[in-house]
């Protein structure tokens, strides 16, 4: 078993720099990529299950945190689609070749436009697994807002909501939202360059299954599997959904 390597990279210049906190576990290609939900840090669950499976099968593993993010720097505030997927890009940079990427939530929207800046390189991804993806998750986000709450994004810059996890409050700022503008997927082909597994609980209420189904429709030249978990949440951290995560990385390995 290899030890996990803990290190920093830096992103940006100037006043848009910020360090990156890494963990990487070595071992054979290919290897995983973690890509964390919206608030989510490479200590949750689901990553520190697929850098158990890493460690079990050899493989190598690497996690981190967006700016703005656990053991990261840079402000919360900051954060923009834009910005963490830089981020995700320059990490990738530090992998082996052709990862397989696994997304979770907001993770899965950046996985998809990663695979995109990938594939448009030539060098495309050995797979996707995506949990729950919200894709365009901005665009929901802006949907949903109350009265009050387009007032306080006016007024503010930002507005909050209690988390339904019991981990405080979210706060969405106006930046994340007008940002997320710029890298909406849905609309037209969604081009991956690799196969595409999908994990969707059936009781999400935050990227409910007509969210995937949608997704399902925009990938059309990319084999796709779709399991959708009948009484599953959107965070999918039961031992048996971490445990298909891991059968869904496997089948792609």
């Amino acid at each position: 078993m290899s030890s996990i390597q803990s290190f920093r990279i830096a992103v940006g210049t100037g006043a848009e720099r910020r360090d990156i906190a890494v963990e990487q576990r070595p071992g054979r290609v290919p290897g995983l990529f973690w890509l964390n939900g919206f608030r989510s840090v490479m200590s949750g669950l689901k990553a520190v299950s697929l850098d158990a499976l890493g460690a079990e099968k050899g493989l190598e593993v690497t996690r981190f945190d967006y700016s703005g993010h656990g053991q990261s720097g840079g402000q919360f505030d900051d954060g923009t689609i834009s910005r963490w997927l830089e981020e995700a890009e320059a990490v990738l940079a530090t992998t082996g070749a052709s990862p397989i990427v696994c997304g979770s939530s907001m993770g899965g929207w950046i996985a998809l436009l990663l695979a995109r800046r990938q594939l448009a390189k030539g060098m495309p991804l050995r797979g996707l697994v995506l949990i729950a993806p919200a894709t365009d998750a901005t665009t929901r986000i802006a949907a949903r807002m109350s009265e009050a709450q387009k007032r306080e994004l006016a007024t503010l810059g930002y507005y909050e909501r209690d988390s339904a996890y019991g981990d405080g409050m979210y706060r969405y700022t106006r930046r994340l939202i007008e940002d997320g503008a710029h890298h909406l997927l849905f609309g037209s082909v969604i081009e991956t360059g690799c196969p595409v597994h999908i994990l969707q609980g059936g009781q999400d209420p935050d990227v409910p299954p007509e969210q995937a189904q949608r997704l399902l429709t925009h990938i059309l030249h990319d084999p796709v599997t779709y399991t959708l978990i009948p009484d599953g949440d959107h965070r999918l951290s039961r031992e048996q959904d971490l445990e298909r995560l891991r059968a869904a990385v496997m089948g792609m390995v």
